[in-house]
């Protein structure tokens, strides 16, 4: 068929579109609901500074659980080498390492006493004693 015989039948008249009420209403309803799903609640979100204060005391939190265990496994380890070797050099290395383990520990643990109870005495520069 060319360009020639389409033009040549004749044109079909649609039917005028006619006003649907359910679909006014569909849409009426449907506006509303989908601006309400896309929207977010803002609630009072925190500074920056107060995230990252709590990401920090969670990450020495498990820092702390993961050094105490530690702490706990070498002291053993140092405590049997001392009690059951015969040789006296081993003994002084066990006491030398059971030392420097628990050194370490009671540093680690004293960090977080001066983050909760010795900082906020200097919040804002100023001291708040």
């Amino acid at each position: 068929m060319t360009k020639n015989t389409l033009s040549m039948q004749p044109k079909k008249n649609k039917p005028k579109k006619s006003f649907s009420f359910g679909k006014f209403l569909y849409t009426a309803f449907l506006v509303p609901v989908m601006v309400t799903m896309t929207m977010t609640q803002v609630y009072a979100a925190p500074t920056v500074w107060d995230k990252a204060q709590e990401i920090m005391k969670d990450v020495y939190t498990q820092i702390l659980a993961i050094s105490t265990i530690a702490a706990i496994v070498t002291a053993a380890v140092a405590l049997l080498l001392m009690n059951f070797s015969k040789n006296g050099k081993t003994v002084d290395e066990s006491r030398a390492w059971l030392k420097r383990i628990i050194i370490t520990w009671v540093i680690l643990n004293s960090l977080g006493f001066i983050m909760s109870y010795i900082v906020p005495f200097f919040s804002g520069g100023k001291w708040n004693g």
